[in-house]
């Protein structure tokens, strides 16, 4: 599952290398919060349906940042898997202030 890279933590040095822009970062932080505000109306709720606006709405402000922003292409076409997880922990890394917002 490594996709080409020897271990995650390698594969996160490059996901941050790709994530360079500002903008970019904050597109994905936006929309992982999105993501997880969804993800919690389709619990309380109990409709899976908003699981869906959970996906569309990490992956499409991800997207656009990558297109608009930072002018690559997303690390999720080649690494979905690392990518799903990098994701996670730079939005971590950036809500403890690692990472500038």
């Amino acid at each position: 599952m490594s996709d080409g890279f020897a271990s995650f933590r390698e594969f996160y040095e490059f996901y941050l290398g790709e994530h360079r822009n500002p903008i970019c970062r904050r597109l994905h932080f936006a929309g992982s919060s999105l993501a997880l505000g969804f993800v919690l109306l389709a619990v309380l709720r109990g409709d899976p349906r908003w699981l869906m606006a959970s996906l569309l709405s990490g992956y499409a402000f991800a997207w656009v940042g990558h297109f608009f922003f930072e002018h690559n292409r997303p690390a999720t076409f080649k690494h979905p898997f690392y990518s799903f997880a990098g994701d996670w922990v730079m939005f971590k890394d950036i809500l403890i202030g690692k990472i500038p917002f």
